[in-house]
């Protein structure tokens, strides 16, 4: 049977494992070995063993980005905050289909969820880390 959500968003089946349009680009800077969590609904948590894997790393702070801000990018935040976990979106490593839902899910997010920051501060963020 077909979940609610891929009958309202026909587009989402073609993402199928395996196939081209869900392949990782190299740029990501992605090893063998590397964890792959292999989404299974709007939010990277649901469904997926992520927080626990993080956890178990001693991650405490996620920097989330992705299409679409109001869909996914909102639903990992939400999820990431009730799990425990300190959460950075930047603004502009993030997207929407039109620009009003986009920034009213980053208003939404700074607001409950988390930091919307620039790509800039988390740059700098991960710098100091090192």
């Amino acid at each position: 049977e077909t979940l609610a959500w891929l009958r309202k968003s026909k587009g989402l089946a073609a993402l199928v494992e395996g196939s081209r349009l869900v392949e990782i680009d190299a740029a990501t800077g992605i090893q063998p070995g590397d964890p792959v969590i292999v989404k299974k609904g709007a939010s990277a948590f649901f469904g997926t063993n992520l927080a626990g894997l993080l956890a178990a790393h001693g991650v405490d702070t996620l920097v989330i980005t992705g299409a679409t801000t109001s869909g996914c990018v909102r639903a990992t935040a939400v999820d990431a905050v009730q799990a425990g976990f300190n959460v950075l979106v930047p603004a502009q490593c993030c997207a929407d289909r039109a620009q009003p839902p986009h920034d009213a899910a980053l208003y939404d997010i700074n607001q409950k969820y988390g930091d919307v920051t620039t790509q800039q501060d988390i740059r700098k963020w991960i710098e100091s880390l090192a």
